[in-house]
């Protein structure tokens, strides 16, 4: 069973960050091969991409849950997930207007 604590503390919000324990079984770990060093990371890495998947989020705001730079890498990590990616020709566009728009970053 999987229990789940959300901790909206005043301090954590003003630093825009929720905590959440979450209480899994003890061969969780085993299980999903990953060290226990590596399972914040996981964990908003699979929720990110799982957000995604339902269309609760942008690959922005996916990007920001799971922990990677920026919504290019996300897409690489939806890429590996095997899950369909939603980005057209209009939304390439407007990422290449808006990197255009950002002096000293993007020269063509």
């Amino acid at each position: 069973m999987l229990k789940v604590e959300v901790n909206y503390k005043k301090e954590a919000m003003e630093m825009g960050v929720v905590k959440a324990r979450v209480n899994l079984p003890g061969s969780f770990l085993a299980a999903v091969k990953v060290g226990e060093d590596e399972l914040d990371l996981f964990i908003r890495r699979s929720l990110a991409v799982e957000l995604y998947r339902e269309d609760k989020l942008s690959p922005g705001k996916a990007a920001e849950v799971a922990g990677v730079r920026n919504k290019w890498e996300m897409l690489m990590l939806l890429n590996e997930k095997r899950v369909a990616i939603d980005y057209i020709a209009e939304d390439a566009e407007r990422d290449l207007k808006t990197l255009k728009e950002v002096p000293g970053h993007f020269s063509l």
